[in-house]
């Protein structure tokens, strides 16, 4: 299938690289709203055509897929145009603001008859996909810890007064949204929808969620996520049941794997290798998804990220963290 791209920064090179890793994916086209930046990218990649107007590339019927990585605020309107042009669209996390354009996007989707998936690498990885296998041994679940902070390289140019898209209300940016969607699609993914949701955010000046601390509560446990782009830690995360704890490295790609056994006070490291472009077995997903049809995968993986907006969202607004597009109704 031909891939497309919107957006010029690093996480879009690393699609392209796992793209071509994947052998399933050619790249045909690149598109910057600079000239500059698109035939750099371009020459960069090895990509044969690149374009500064986005409808004029949609034109091309040799495009299959869309990858977007545009600034956040920016996902629905690129989406909306990739999908009445009826190219498939694959959407870097966060797949959008809220709730209402995720189902508007999807709606125009079904009425176009093309796919579109919210690229969010670590639920697709091998590991994941242990640790979900392994979670059992923990016994009867009791809490869970899970934690995804890092110190942004665009912090000190806030702290200097500027307002880089990640640390922006315009570019519907902040921690949560940015960071705590690793450790919370991990989290729905494996235990389910919760019954309540408690978000304590630590704002910055223009009241964005610079770091904070979302609880999940269950029946019979909660889950708690922080998030930072302000701090960093170095602690591992955890998964507490009444037999056992599993210990994982990092909720955004986990490398890592243990499982300590209260009863036998033993240890066992559980973990497999991946590939080091981990995007590689999201892509594999979405074109097995889309070559065979497979509705029911499409359908899950479609609630899942309708649940993680639903409840970032409203972690927002228990905040009154509103987006732009939110303060202008």
């Amino acid at each position: 299938m031909n891939l497309a791209t919107i957006g010029t920064s690093w996480i879009t090179s690393a699609f392209i690289q796992a793209a071509k890793k994947s052998g399933r994916l050619n790249l045909h086209s690149v598109y910057s709203r600079s000239l500059e930046q698109s035939k750099e990218f371009a020459r960069k990649h090895q990509a044969a055509n690149f374009y500064t107007d986005l409808d004029e590339m949609l034109t091309n019927e040799e495009i299959d897929v869309i990858y977007i990585a545009s600034p956040n605020s920016l996902h629905y309107q690129h989406a909306i145009k990739c999908l009445e042009a009826k190219k498939h669209v694959i959407c870097e996390k966060p797949i959008f603001s809220n709730t209402k354009e995720y189902i508007a996007a999807y709606r125009c989707a079904e009425e176009n008859n093309v796919f579109l998936f919210e690229a969010i690498r670590n639920i697709h990885t091998p590991n994941f996909h242990l640790l979900a296998k392994e979670l059992h041994k923990v016994g009867k679940l009791r809490s869970a810890s899970l934690n995804y902070l890092q110190y942004s390289s665009r912090y000190d140019a806030f702290l200097n007064g500027d307002v880089p898209n990640v640390f922006s209300l315009e570019f519907s940016g902040g921690a949560l949204v940015d960071l705590g969607v690793y450790p919370l699609f991990m989290a729905i993914s494996l235990f389910g929808k919760p019954n309540k949701i408690h978000y304590f955010p630590v704002k910055l000046r223009n009241g964005i969620d610079g770091n904070g601390t979302l609880i999940l509560q269950y029946t019979d446990f909660t889950c708690n996520i922080l998030c930072s782009k302000i701090s960093h830690s170095y602690l591992p995360s955890e998964i507490h049941g009444e037999d056992g704890t599993i210990l994982l490295d990092m909720p955004s790609c986990i490398t890592n794997l243990e499982f300590k056994d209260h009863r036998s006070k033993t240890s066992t490291t559980f973990s497999t290798e991946q590939v080091e472009d981990d995007m590689v077995y999201e892509i594999n997903d979405f074109i097995n998804i889309m070559e065979t049809n497979d509705i029911q995968e499409y359908d899950r993986l479609k609630r899942l990220s309708n649940t993680v907006l639903e409840i970032t969202e409203e972690a927002r607004r228990q905040n009154n963290i509103l987006f732009k597009s939110e303060q202008e109704g």
